[in-house]
C-alpha cells in the first residue's frame, strides 16, 4: 500500500506504555488463547482469566481516560491513514443513505487495557467495545499475524482494522442490538450461528471499504489484494480448528470458515455496496 502521505486520523489514542496489568503475554500463549477461544466458540480474554464482566456485544462499565498522544511511530501512523481512510469512505456511504457517520476512536495498548466492555487483554486480539464505539488494538498481533498465522503484510494489517471497523458500523446501524436481542432467545449453538452471520458481515463491510478506498485513494500495489485475503482465511475457523486439534468442528465456529471469510470480504471488495453484505437474510452464510 502506498500509505505515506495521506491524510492520518485524529481519532486514535496511543495507549501503550500506560496500560494496567502484569508483564505482557508470549506470542505462543496468545496463539493458544486465540486457537482454543476460536474452537470452543468463548471469548479468549476468559481463557487467560483476565475477563471481569465482559459482555463481547455490549459492556456497561465505564473507565475515565485522560488526554493520549497520537501515534509518530511508522505502524502507529499507518493504523491512522487507515482509520482515516475508513472515516472518509463510510463518512459518504452514511451520507448517501441519508444518516450520519460518528467514527470510532482506536485505541493503541499494550498487555491489558480497561474498557466500557471490561478488562481487555492482548490474547484477544483486536476487538470492538460498542459500549465505548473504540477499537482495542495491541500492535504485536500484527507480528503474530505475520510470523504464526501466515498472513504478512501492510494490506492484511489493514483489512483487520477495516473489519473492526465493520462492527462499529454494525452498531451505529442496530445489528449488535439486535444480536444482545436474540442472544436471550436462542441456543448457544443458534448464537453461535449469528455470530458467524456477524463476523463475515464485517467482513464485507472491510471489502466494501476496500473498494471504495482504491477508488479514491489509488493505493493498492500488486499482490495487496492478495494480502488481504490470505489475511481472511488465515483467521476461518475451520483452519484454526485443523491446525490446532486436526478436527473440524462447525457447530463451534463463531467467525466463520476460510472459504467463507474469502467470499464475503470479496463480495463487499468487488460490489462496494454495503447494501451486498445482508449475511442474515443469506441462505447460506
Amino acid at each position: 500500500m502506498r500509505w505515506q502521505g495521506e491524510r492520518e486520523s485524529s481519532n486514535v489514542e496511543d495507549r501503550r506504555g500506560m496500560s494496567s496489568g502484569r508483564a505482557g503475554l508470549g506470542l505462543g500463549t496468545i496463539v493458544i488463547a486465540l486457537i482454543a477461544a476460536w474452537l470452543f466458540g468463548v471469548d479468549p480474554r476468559m481463557i487467560m482469566g483476565v475477563l471481569e464482566g465482559v459482555d463481547t456485544v455490549s459492556g456497561s462499565s465505564t473507565q475515565q481516560r485522560g488526554p493520549a498522544p497520537a501515534p509518530t511511530d511508522e505502524t502507529g501512523r499507518f493504523v491512522s491513514v487507515v482509520l482515516a481512510s475508513t472515516e472518509d469512505v463510510w463518512s459518504q456511504i452514511f451520507v448517501q443513505a441519508g444518516k450520519t457517520y460518528d467514527p470510532p476512536k482506536l485505541v493503541l495498548y499494550s498487555d491489558r487495557i480497561g474498557t466500557a466492555c471490561g478488562l481487555g487483554a492482548a490474547a484477544s486480539g483486536p476487538f470492538y467495545c460498542p459500549g465505548d464505539q473504540r477499537l482495542y488494538l495491541d500492535l504485536g498481533f500484527f507480528q503474530l499475524m505475520r510470523d504464526r498465522l501466515g498472513a504478512p503484510g501492510d494490506f492484511a494489517q489493514a483489512y483487520v482494522i477495516a473489519h473492526e471497523v465493520g462492527h462499529h458500523v454494525q452498531n451505529l446501524l442496530g445489528t449488535m442490538d439486535q444480536m444482545q436481542r436474540a442472544r436471550q432467545r436462542v441456543s448457544a449453538q443458534q448464537y453461535n450461528a449469528l455470530s458467524v452471520r456477524l463476523e463475515l458481515q464485517a467482513d464485507c463491510y472491510a471489502g466494501v471499504w476496500a473498494n471504495h478506498s482504491q477508488q479514491a485513494r489509488n493505493w493498492l500495489e500488486k499482490g495487496d489484494i492478495e494480502e488481504g485475503m490470505n489475511a481472511a482465511s488465515a483467521v476461518g475457523d475451520d483452519r484454526l480448528q485443523r491446525q490446532s486439534q486436526g478436527v473440524v468442528i462447525p457447530d463451534t465456529f463463531t467467525h466463520g470458515s476460510s472459504a467463507q471469510r474469502m467470499r464475503w470480504f470479496r463480495t463487499g471488495l468487488e460490489s462496494g455496496r454495503a447494501s451486498q453484505c445482508d449475511t442474515f437474510s443469506a441462505r447460506t452464510p
